[in-house]
Formats: C-alpha cells, structure tokens, sequence
C-alpha cells in the first residue's frame, strides 16, 4: 500500500510545474536568479531620493533621540562620537557596495548580449541592403537593355504561341510510355 503511494505520488508529481507548491505539498524551490534580482533592486533604491531622505531622517531621529531624551533612555552617547551611528552607516555602506557591484555585473552581462544581438541584427540588415541594391542594380541593367529593343504585341504573341506549340509537343511525365 505505501508503495503503491509513492509510485502514485511519483506520476501525479509530473502534472505540476518544478517549483509549484500544491499537488504534493512541496515548498517552492528558490530562483537562482533571486539573489540577483535582489541585488539589482537595492542598487536601483539607494539609488533614488527617497533612500536619501529617508537614510537622512533616520540619522536625524538618531541624533535628536540620544541628544534631546533623558540619559537613561539614550543609547548612544554624543560624548563617544555617536559611535553606534557610525558603525550602522558602515555597516550599510560595507554591504552596499558589493550589493551596488553585483548589480553592476548583472547589467554588463545583460549588455553584452544585447550587443551581441545587435550586431547579428545588424549584420543581417546588411547582408539585405546588400542583395536588395544587387537586385536593384540587376532590374536596372534589364529596363536598360529593353529600352533599346521595342517589344511589340505582335512579337509577344509569337512568342507565347512558340512556347505553347513547344509544351503541347512535349512528351508529359504523367501519360502511359507508349
């Protein structure tokens, strides 16, 4: 009977995209790109004013909490230097810069591809323009050669009633050898 439950539980598992929880409990199995996405939008948000204002009003807060509150509620002393307050913004500036680099690296891979992309593209635009201007050049050596010969109705009908005597005598594929 267990068995025959895992086997079960083995098939049913396959009608489920990796990753989704739902049929057999699992968790979601974590992006490897996660990490990566994660970085990026660090670097895009300490990147923006809001993350300055808002590092601003926290240092501020910082400031007027342990210089204006009584003595006992302060947990800072302004007399050390605000020493805790600089170990913070160390703190954040020593993980902000590998966050901010990974993000960086990120964007570069994603720009060689796309460069790469864009010089197949361009490549194949010119290989295009190439034969467009071959053929164009092909068309105008042919409208400069009929120019000179005056092709009337009465040529074009010999010639197509040619072609149809040369079809009509030409043994076709399909009919029985004799």
């Amino acid at each position: 009977m267990a068995r025959e439950k895992k086997q079960n539980t083995r098939i049913r598992g396959l009608d489920a995209p990796r990753g989704r929880s739902g049929v057999l409990g699992r968790t979601p199995q974590p992006s490897r790109d996660r990490f990566g996405r994660f970085t990026e939008w660090i670097a895009r948000a300490m990147g923006t004013p809001a993350f300055l204002l808002i590092l601003s009003g926290f240092c501020a807060a910082w400031l007027a909490w342990n210089t204006l509150m009584p003595q006992d509620l302060r947990f800072d002393s302004a007399a050390n230097g605000f020493t805790a307050l600089t170990l913070m913004l160390s703190l954040q500036a020593s993980y902000a810069a590998p966050l901010i680099l990974l993000a960086q690296n990120r964007q570069d891979d994603r720009d060689r591809v796309q460069i790469e992309q864009d010089r197949q593209r361009a490549e194949r635009n010119l290989a295009d323009t190439e034969y467009l201007a071959r053929e164009i050049v092909a068309l105008r050596m042919a409208v400069t050669d009929m120019q000179g010969e005056a092709l009337t109705r009465d040529v074009l009908r010999g010639e197509l009633k040619k072609m149809l005597a040369h079809l009509d005598d030409a043994p076709r594929k399909d009919s029985p050898a004799s």
